[in-house]
C-alpha cells in the first residue's frame, strides 16, 4: 500500500539507502548531506482502514504515527537527530492536547525522555487561529512552532461559516496572503509565536519552474521572491517551497532578514493587537467571481482527485504543486457560489445547470491535452462522480477524502 511503501522510505531514508532508478536508467540516492526528515502523519479525521482496533479501524494519525516513531526513533536519535513532527487539521486546544498525550505516552513506552519529540503545527483550519496560545500551551513540551497554511485555511472559512452570505470569497486567485483577514491571521501567528519563544513558519510557495518555459517563471519568480520578502518582513523564522530550484530564492531572502542569526525569536511585534472580528472579516477581500475562476475550481478539483485516486498525492498541475487543500477549496467555492446564486462578472448566476456545462467542456479541453489513451486509461470516471457529490450536493461534504477513500484500494 501507498502507505507502508512510505513508512519503508522513510526507514530507507534513515538508513541513508534509499534510491530510485528510472525507467530511462537514470539513478538518484541521497547526498553525504541531507534534510531534516519532517513527518506528517494524517489528521485526526481520518481512517486507515486496513488496520483494525476493537473492530473498529484505527486513526491514521495513530497509524502513521505509531510506525514511524517505533522503527525511527532510536535510529535518529544516534544519529543526532530526532523523531520530529508536522501536525496538520488540529481543530482546537483539545487535538492538540491528544496528540502530547500520545508523545508522552509513546516516548514512555520506548524509554525516550520526555521532550524528544518535537512537532511543527499547520494551522490550517479556521478555528485554530482563534487558539493558538492555547495549541502551543499544550503542546509546550514538544512544540516546534507553528505554521501558516493558505488553502486549507480559506476552505476551511467556506467549510465552518461560508452558508452565511458575507462569507462569500470571490475567485480564489484573488484571495492573497494579504486580505485582511488572511493578513490579521498571518501576524498574530507570529507575534503569538514569538511572545511564547516559538518558531513561525510560512507558507509554501506551490509554484512549479518551467525549464522549458522561461516566460511562465518571468512571471511567477517575482511573485514568489514577493511572498517570501513578505513573511520575512513580517518576522516568520523559515518558509516552505514547492521545488528545489526555488530554495535559492527563498533562503537570499531570509538570508538578508537573518543576517547571522538562525532565527527572528528577537522581534516579538508588540504593535499587532488582532481581534476576532479582524480574522472574521472575510467580507472585506472584496474581488469578483468570474467565469474563469469557475472554470478553474472545476478543472483543477477533477484532475487533483484523479491524480488522487491514482495514488498521487502532490500533483503538478498548471505548473503548481496542488495538494489536497487545491480541491477542498476548488469544490468549496463551486457549492458556496451555487448555494448563494452567487454571479458571475459576466453575469449569470452560478447553477448547477451551469457547473456541468463547464464542466463537460473542461473535461473536453483535459482529455485533447492528455490524449485518449491517458485520458482513458486514468480515473476521470470516478473523480468526476466524486466532485460532483463534494460540489453539487444540498448540504455540505465536511472532508471529500473521506467518500474519496471509499474509491481506492491501498
Amino acid at each position: 500500500t501507498n502507505m507502508v511503501e512510505g513508512q519503508i522510505n522513510l526507514i530507507d531514508a534513515i538508513e541513508r539507502t534509499i534510491a530510485l532508478t528510472n525507467p530511462d536508467g537514470r539513478t538518484y540516492r541521497l547526498d553525504d548531506q541531507v534534510a531534516t526528515l519532517l513527518v506528517r502523519p494524517r489528521g485526526w479525521h481520518l481512517v486507515e482502514k486496513h488496520v483494525f482496533v476493537d473492530g473498529n479501524p484505527i486513526a491514521g494519525s495513530l497509524f502513521d504515527f505509531g510506525l514511524y516513531f517505533f522503527h525511527n526513533a532510536r535510529r535518529l536519535l544516534e544519529r543526532g537527530s530526532g523523531p520530529y513532527f508536522y501536525l496538520p487539521k488540529l481543530e482546537n486546544h483539545l487535538e492538540a492536547r491528544l496528540w502530547n498525550d500520545v508523545f508522552v505516552w509513546s516516548q514512555d513506552r520506548l524509554g525516550i525522555p520526555r521532550g524528544t519529540i518535537k512537532a511543527t503545527v499547520l494551522v490550517e483550519v479556521f478555528l485554530a487561529a482563534f487558539e493558538m496560545d492555547e495549541i502551543l500551551y499544550e503542546l509546550r513540551e514538544h512544540s516546534g512552532g507553528l505554521n501558516a497554511g493558505r488553502w486549507d485555511y480559506i476552505y476551511s472559512a467556506i467549510k465552518k461559516l461560508g452558508r452565511r452570505p458575507d462569507f462569500v470569497l470571490p475567485d480564489r486567485v484573488q484571495v492573497t496572503m494579504t486580505v485582511p483577514f488572511m493578513r490579521a491571521y498571518t501576524e498574530l501567528l507570529v507575534e503569538t509565536c514569538h511572545r511564547r519563544g516559538a518558531f513561525a513558519m510560512g507558507g509554501m510557495a506551490a509554484f512549479i519552474p518551467s525549464r522549458r518555459d522561461p516566460k511562465v517563471n518571468e512571471v511567477a519568480l517575482p511573485k514568489v521572491r514577493e511572498d517570501k520578502l513578505r513573511e520575512s518582513s513580517d518576522g516568520f523564522d523559515g518558509t516552505w517551497v514547492a521545488h528545489p530550484d526555488l530554495v535559492s530564492i527563498a533562503k537570499e531572502v531570509f538570508e538578508q532578514a537573518l543576517g547571522d542569526k538562525p532565527n527572528q525569536l528577537d522581534r516579538q511585534r508588540p504593535e499587532v493587537s488582532v481581534r476576532a472580528e479582524q480574522l472574521l472579516d472575510v467580507e472585506s477581500s472584496g474581488g469578483e467571481i468570474t467565469e474563469a475562476g469557475l472554470r478553474a475550481n472545476i478543472s483543477v478539483g477533477i484532475q487533483y482527485i484523479e491524480s488522487w485516486l491514482r495514488g498521487v498525492g502532490a500533483a503538478a498541475i498548471n505548473n503548481l504543486m496542488e495538494d489536497a487543500a487545491t480541491a477542498e477549496i476548488s469544490r468549496s467555492q463551486v457549492w458556496q457560489w451555487i448555494h448563494h446564486g452567487s454571479r458571475l462578472k459576466e453575469g449569470p448566476p452560478v447553477t448547477r445547470d451551469l457547473v456541468l456545462k463547464l464542466e463537460a467542456e473542461e473535461l473536453e479541453k483535459i482529455r485533447r491535452t492528455l490524449g485518449d489513451e491517458t485520458y482513458n486509461g486514468g480515473r476521470f470516471k470516478e473523480a468526476i462522480e466524486i466532485f460532483e457529490q463534494v460540489a453539487l450536493s444540498e448540504e455540505y461534504v465536511e472532508f471529500l477524502t473521506l467518500p474519496a477513500y471509499d474509491y481506492i484500494d491501498l
